[in-house]
């Protein structure tokens, strides 16, 4: 005989109903129960073990937002001292710490005084003061107390900075030339020659070109160009352009050169005498070291000069004037952001295109 769902609910509840009150079906629920406690049990044990041994292969310890120990202490707190054996994410006393700080410090209970400063921000001060400064362990040791930070103690700046890979003063506060460059980088000037092959009525002639690079800016002033560059020369086209070197800044104007024999002692000393520009020279065959000036070099012959026979001089002078008025003006500048040195934004009017020494360079702008 077929019977319905309906039907067969109703002969399960009247069949509990009429078990309930038999003492041997209580002994089977109680057989059940503890088959299945067992079961849970053994899942829990399998459980800690995993995640003893995923915490194992962290190697370090694990950082908890704020909701996270909320939602831990919602679910840990009613198991009370049982939670000893189970939590492995953090010790049971930091758990108990835990509750008491968010049972302590509610609305209702507004914390007193000046808010505490957590170590996660205590850390960071540090790695901040050690980046900064170059200060050895005791140092930063003080600059703390001077907070009212007394709970630090050496060895515990000192761990910190290693756990963030600071190596001791020592080997920390070693100078460097990219330091160098990087502290006096808006009064930084570099000078250095390039080299062109000209056609003349006597045959092919090399020319020096001597030029200066304001490394903040990137603007290129050409201050001669001769087949016989001679130390009174140079001193005397330095003379010429030194009005370059005026600014309303405080700090030192620094003058990057190479050993060039054509760079002399004079060379140093008139600028420095006349116009305050120091004139630090880099060591021997060392052009990594004055980068900026290389790489300009590269550019005018890689972008230029490279596409020419140039023929006589008055033809050498048009293609290099008209080369850096584009690159000061028009051409964009990776360390610009990729945008010209005097750019404006314009974003009206047609795009036009403008053309120089036939076609080699070339820039489009709004008209």
């Amino acid at each position: 005989m077929n019977i319905n769902r309906l039907e067969k609910g109703i002969l399960l509840i009247e069949s509990l109903t009429f078990a309930k009150n038999c003492s041997c079906f209580s002994e089977i629920i109680n057989i059940l129960g503890k088959l299945v406690y067992s079961d849970i049990i053994r899942q829990i044990d399998y459980l800690k073990v995993e995640n003893t041994i995923l915490r194992s292969k962290l190697g370090r310890r694990v950082k908890i937002s704020k909701n996270e120990k909320r939602r831990l202490i919602k679910y840990g707190k009613p198991l009370k001292n049982t939670l000893k054996e189970l939590i492995s994410i953090a010790s049971y006393s930091t758990f108990r710490k835990w509750v008491q700080a968010l049972e302590g410090f509610t609305e209702s209970n507004p914390p007193v005084g000046r808010p505490r400063i957590t170590t996660e921000e205590i850390r960071q001060l540090i790695i901040q003061m050690a980046s900064n400064n170059n200060w050895g362990y005791t140092r930063i040791l003080g600059e703390l107390k001077k907070l009212g930070i007394k709970r630090f103690s050496r060895n515990t700046v000192r761990n910190i900075l290693i756990e963030y890979g600071f190596d001791p003063v020592p080997k920390r506060s070693k100078d460097t030339w990219g330091d160098f460059i990087h502290r006096h980088f808006e009064t930084l000037w570099a000078c250095d020659f390039f080299t062109k092959k000209v056609w003349t009525l006597l045959g092919p002639k090399t020319f020096f070109i001597l030029f200066f690079i304001n490394i903040q800016t990137r603007k290129v002033f050409i201050a001669g160009m001769t087949q016989n560059p001679t130390q009174e020369w140079v001193i005397n086209q330095s003379k010429a352009i030194a009005h370059i070197f005026e600014t309303d800044k405080e700090s030192d104007i620094i003058l990057i050169r190479d050993g060039d024999k054509k760079f002399s002692k004079e060379f140093n000393e008139s600028l420095l005498k006349e116009y305050d520009v120091n004139v630090h020279q880099i060591p021997f065959r060392s052009p990594n070291m004055n980068p900026y000036a290389e790489g300009w070099v590269g550019t005018v012959k890689r972008e230029c000069l490279n596409h020419f026979i140039v023929l006589g001089v008055s033809h050498l002078k048009h293609i290099i004037t008209e080369f850096v008025n584009y690159y000061n003006t028009v051409r964009p500048h990776s360390s610009l952001g990729n945008r010209p040195i005097d750019y404006q934004d314009n974003n009206d009017g047609d795009i036009l295109c403008d053309s120089r020494l036939g076609g080699v360079i070339s820039h489009y702008h709004r008209e």
